[in-house]
């Protein structure tokens, strides 16, 4: 029987993982997008920053930092969701010493937001939920808030062509 491994162990891998999902977009890093890990589900971290700024006369989130910052939660949550199984069991090595390449990012076919009311400047943050994933295709939705998770500031409905597996 197989020793479970220490929580230590997992963790770090699990951080890795997302960490090189993330590095993997340069755009991230210039909205300064964060992720904020619970186990298998992600909350994408938006700060705020004066560059994000779209309409200083209200002022309101530029819509499309607002669609992109959804459009990649979607992104990173599908990829999270599809690589979890070989996370967790460690087939997946992330570490860069390792010379181990990125899994390809799903493609998107379609991204449609539905801004429901300005985004004030302050951190936002979003979730996806994944409605299907196949092996080609996959549906998610997004939802973005600041303040109150049950007024939300922006939605989005996404279609992704998956990568093939190895």
């Amino acid at each position: 029987m197989k020793r479970p491994e220490p929580v230590q162990v997992v963790k770090q891998r699990r951080d890795a993982a997302l960490r090189a999902l993330v590095d993997g977009v340069p755009y991230i890093q210039y909205l300064g997008v964060t992720f904020d890990r619970r186990g298998d589900e992600l909350t994408g971290v938006l700060p705020f920053d004066e560059k994000l700024i779209g309409n200083p006369l209200l002022p309101a989130l530029h819509g499309g930092v607002t669609a992109a910052f959804m459009e990649m939660t979607a992104v990173i949550t599908l990829s999270w969701s599809y690589l979890w199984e070989d996370i967790e069991s460690g087939s997946l090595d992330f570490d860069p010493s390792g010379g181990t390449r990125m899994p390809r990012l799903p493609k998107t076919v379609d991204f449609s937001v539905d801004y429901l009311r300005s985004g004030l400047p302050r951190d936002a943050y979003a979730r996806a939920r994944i409605n299907r994933s196949g092996r080609r295709y996959a549906s998610v939705h997004v939802e973005g808030w600041q303040d109150n998770r049950d007024r939300l500031f922006a939605q989005a409905t996404g279609h992704f062509v998956m990568p093939q597996r190895r």
